[in-house]
């Protein structure tokens, strides 16, 4: 077992905060891409909903859990990005008086440039640690997380 850190290094030093950091870093580098691609409409909160938000669509109420956000903040995040065209309610065909929340057109394109920027982002990383510690990284990462992860996939 590892000794307890003395002082307030622990602070700096703990797995949670390496973690936040390397995400803040990443995602501030995809956002950096997004915007030199002319998304510079992308802010981290619309990050959060599309990493959330299924292909075929997702209701609400769905998209809140998963974001591990309250229904009135999600309600919120996806307005912003009705307005910006990258998102549209419609009729749930299984339920009427439902909505699901789905991508337009442009939010596919917009989609679209996401990967390519995440892309870039990653290959970036991988060049900076190196092909073992990504490998090792991305494995032990999915491993841990893997109850976590409610996005659907079909592919």
């Amino acid at each position: 077992m590892k000794a307890r850190t003395s002082g307030t290094a622990w602070r700096h030093a703990n797995i949670g905060r390496l973690l936040n950091n390397a995400v803040r870093r990443f995602e501030g580098r995809v956002l950096e891409l997004m915007s030199e691609r002319g998304h510079d409409e992308t802010r981290i909160a619309h990050v959060g909903l599309t990493r959330n938000l299924d292909v075929e669509g997702t209701r609400l109420t769905e998209l809140a859990r998963r974001a591990s956000m309250s229904k009135q903040a999600m309600g919120e995040l996806v307005d912003q990005c009705a307005e910006l065209g990258l998102v549209d309610r419609i009729a749930d065909p299984t339920d009427r008086r439902a909505r699901i929340v789905m991508f337009t057109p442009a939010g596919r394109k917009w989609l679209d440039a996401f990967r390519d920027a995440v892309d870039i982002a990653e290959q970036e990383m991988r060049a900076e640690l190196g092909k073992t510690a990504m490998d090792a990284i991305l494995k032990g990462l999915a491993v841990y997380g893997a109850e976590f992860d409610t996005l659907d996939d079909p592919d």
